[in-house]
Order: structure tokens, then sequence, then C-alpha cells
């Protein structure tokens, strides 16, 4: 099997395809804000469709190799790196000094459940 295919990076690959579209998903409709919230609702149901096409093989494949709690605390380490990226870009929202510092905090846990116990 290919390095880039082993249980251990296949399903951070898809968890970032599954959080780009869950994104657009939950906040791409906000530049939008004039489309009928029947309609929105309708069009992330669908982009979440999409989303659950590589979340759930990514927890699946990636649950021969992580506890669920890495999966999960991967999952949330990965969603803030693509809203990040998707407020900057696609909203034009900045991320201040006090989002930085949050992430980074989050960051630290993700670091203590991957960590060997102590």
């Amino acid at each position: 099997m290919p390095t880039a295919l082993t249980p251990y990076v296949l399903p951070v690959i898809l968890l970032f395809l599954s959080n780009i579209f869950m994104t657009f998903a939950w906040y791409g409709h906000l530049k939008f804000t004039t489309k009928p919230l029947a309609i929105v609702i309708v069009a992330s149901w669908a982009i979440a469709f999409v989303e659950y096409c590589f979340a759930v093989p990514a927890n699946r494949i990636g649950h021969q190799v992580y506890s669920t709690a890495e999966l999960k605390t991967m999952q949330e380490v990965i969603t803030f790196i693509v809203f990040a990226v998707f407020s900057i870009a696609f909203l034009n929202e900045p991320i201040t000094i006090n989002h930085a510092l949050g992430f980074a905090f989050i960051a630290l846990g993700a670091f203590f459940v991957f960590k060997a116990p102590l």
C-alpha cells in the first residue's frame, strides 16, 4: 500500500476534505444572505451529504490505528485550520490574536490527547 494511503495518513486527508465541505455547508451561506432560508438549508444539507461521504470512511479507516478520542481531536484541529483559511479567504474576515490564542490552546489540548499517558 502506498505510504499516502496508510490508515495513519488517509484519515487525515479525508478529514481535511470532509471539513472543507462541512465548513461551506455551515458557513458558506453567510455570503448569500438574500437567499431564502429554506433554499440555503437544502443546499447546506446537500453539501453536508458530500461531507459525510468523506467523514465516515475517514473514521472507519482511522479507527484501525487511532482511538475515537484521537480521531475526534484530529477532526477538531483540522476544523480550526480549515475554518481559519475559509474565514479569511471566503468571508474576508480576519483572524484576530484572540482567535489565534484560542486555537492555540485547543491545539495544546490536542497535544495531550496524543501524548503517551503521564
